[in-house]
């Protein structure tokens, strides 16, 4: 897989945002390159059941529909989790192949690309966050960029230990 770079084409804000978040995100991709369909449905760590490879790309892909639909577009949440039940998008990963789950995800990155290209990063989200703060665009990048980040580093330890793959 080509990876894409880090660096950003040019230094302005929204540059160097979106270059961080889709390197973070093309990341996630490298991480589950080659996995076999057993070891992206295994929880193996025994405190976290939910953490698996298809569960984070599918956490990650609905963080990014809560984000950016629900919060800054203000639209209504019909994301997959339920208040007995905040983790379901984890859960029902399983019930799907990885290949289409990170499809899936790349789709609606596209998508977004578009959304932030046609919107100022100071625009105020019409939706709260769950503290009721109207974040802005720059903010929820910054947020997003984060949060794929930190989730890559449990698919590296979650990976070394499914199948010894290191790096990318």
């Amino acid at each position: 897989m080509t990876r894409i770079s880090d660096t950003p084409t040019a230094w302005d804000d929204r540059t160097q945002l979106t270059t961080c978040l889709d390197y973070a995100r093309d990341t996630t991709r490298a991480k589950c390159e080659g996995v076999s369909a057993e070891n992206a449905r295994k929880a193996i760590l025994p405190t976290s059941p939910l953490m698996t490879l298809s569960g984070i790309v599918n956490h990650l892909r609905w963080v990014e529909y809560y984000w950016f639909q629900v919060v800054f577009l203000g639209e209504k949440d019909e994301g997959p989790w339920t208040e007995e039940d905040p983790d379901r998008e984890m859960r029902i990963a399983v019930d799907f192949p990885l290949p289409q789950l990170l499809d899936e995800y790349a789709q609606q990155s596209a998508r977004y690309r578009t959304l932030v290209a046609d919107n100022d990063l100071s625009t105020r989200a019409e939706g709260a966050d769950r503290h009721g703060v109207h974040v802005d665009l720059r903010w929820i990048l910054l947020h997003l960029t984060e949060e794929t980040a930190r989730h890559n580093g449990h698919l590296d330890i979650l990976r070394e230990l499914l199948d010894g793959t290191t790096g990318s």
